[in-house]
């Protein structure tokens, strides 16, 4: 008999959504640690994922054919072994384009009213009341990384009267950017933005990206938003560009290193707002990408290809 283990807790609901979908497999639940000895490897499919069932899944007698993670980034996962393997890998990618969408505009908004300040007067009991109090109404916002949440966060600016312009690979129109631009034209994309916000993945192609020549790029008084990943973006470089004025601003999800050192700049700096790797948290995460493995489990009991999220190891996403 087939089988399926699920590496996350799953309700009542979702396991019998499961085994609806997929009618003659065997599922099994449990965290890895207190699972048998060899029932990932027993698993023709896997959902969810644990650093500790990699070498199992990989090992040469494994009928692991298909892992859905829970994530939408895969950069820390073996794609290449998969690969070798022939392991289909399918993700989170559109799960996080409500509340990342929402994040990123908490971000901009905070900022451009000064509530990160009036926070800080309020746990003080200080009356704080100055700043420079913006508009995002007739301003430019840049999305780098025009996929689901790209598009979700276009949507949104386009909604507060901004005009938008895209940056992805491909250069395929998307219909609420304005003007979509490839990615080697990204520094002409920067010049443009009032904020520049950073959705990519990270890939060897987006490692370092942001580095001391893109931020030179963007326009003087822009305020960065970085939702993507952070060794995407030179740490070193961006507090330059906050130091010295260049950038008037910067939202940010994530970092090179995390958690972020205590004795780090970016603390103490007030024109930062920063969140722990929450911009994709939402207490619908489970329902949706269970909505995403069931479509695929469908198809898979079925022997069709997997018709969503499944990612391309070439270009890792």
């Amino acid at each position: 008999m087939p089988k399926i283990v699920a590496l996350h807790k799953l309700s009542q609901e979702e396991q019998n959504r499961i085994t609806e979908a997929a009618q003659g497999y065997e599922l099994v639940v449990g965290k890895y640690k207190e699972l048998p000895s060899g029932t990932v490897s027993s698993a023709d499919i896997v959902l969810g994922w644990t650093k500790d069932a990699q070498e199992e899944a990989l090992q040469e007698n494994s009928r692991v054919r298909w892992i859905q993670v829970w994530s939408a980034g895969v950069d820390k996962l073996p794609l290449q072994d998969f690969k070798a393997r022939g392991i289909q890998l399918t993700n989170a990618s559109g799960v996080h384009s409500i509340p990342i969408t929402e994040h990123i505009f908490s971000l901009m908004l905070a900022f451009n009213r000064n509530l990160h300040r009036a926070i800080e007067g309020q746990s003080s009991h200080q009356w704080i009341k100055g700043g420079d109090f913006r508009e995002l109404s007739g301003k430019t916002a840049v999305i780098i990384g025009v996929g689901h949440i790209g598009s979700a966060a276009a949507k949104a600016a386009q909604a507060f009267g901004m005009r938008t312009i895209g940056v992805r690979r491909s250069g395929k129109p998307d219909p609420y950017i304005d003007d979509m631009m490839t990615t080697d034209k990204l520094n002409d994309a920067l010049a443009q933005g009032d904020y520049c916000i950073n959705i990519l993945p990270l890939t060897d192609e987006t490692k370092g990206l942001f580095n001391k020549d893109r931020f030179a790029a963007m326009k003087k008084g822009a305020f960065f938003v970085n939702v993507g990943r952070g060794p995407s973006v030179v740490t070193s470089a961006l507090v330059e560009a906050l130091q010295s004025g260049h950038l008037a601003g910067a939202g940010l999800d994530v970092f090179e290193e995390e958690p972020l050192p205590a004795d780090h700049p970016l603390w103490d700096m007030q024109q930062v707002i920063m969140t722990p790797h929450t911009a994709g948290d939402t207490v619908h995460y489970n329902e949706r990408i269970m909505d995403i493995f069931i479509d695929n489990l469908k198809a898979y009991a079925d022997e069709k290809p997997l018709p969503r999220n499944v990612i391309d190891y070439e270009r890792a996403y």
